[in-house]
């Protein structure tokens, strides 16, 4: 699955509910998930699933952000690192 197609996936499960919730406070969902990923990458016992699950949340959390902003995440990443690659990187 492509960025886009993910972006697009949250949207349609949740993005008039996000938009409704606006940019600070779904910034502030998004934080806590980064939280917990904090708090799962700091424990030696959190599973390989958990640590999975949690960057899965960040990145659903990521898209909603960019879907209410109006941001094609995949176009950003690309337009910013893929042109900047150092010379001999494939």
């Amino acid at each position: 699955m492509r960025i886009k197609d993910f972006q697009k996936l949250i949207a349609e499960r949740y993005q008039k509910r996000d938009r409704k919730r606006g940019t600070p406070k779904t910034f502030m969902w998004f934080v806590e998930e980064v939280g917990e990923l904090a708090t799962a990458l700091a424990d030696e016992k959190t599973t390989k699933k958990q640590k999975e699950e949690e960057f899965a949340d960040i990145l659903a959390w990521l898209c909603t952000l960019a879907n209410i902003n109006d941001v094609d995440i995949e176009k950003a990443c690309l337009d910013k690192y893929h042109k900047k690659q150092p010379k001999g990187f494939k």
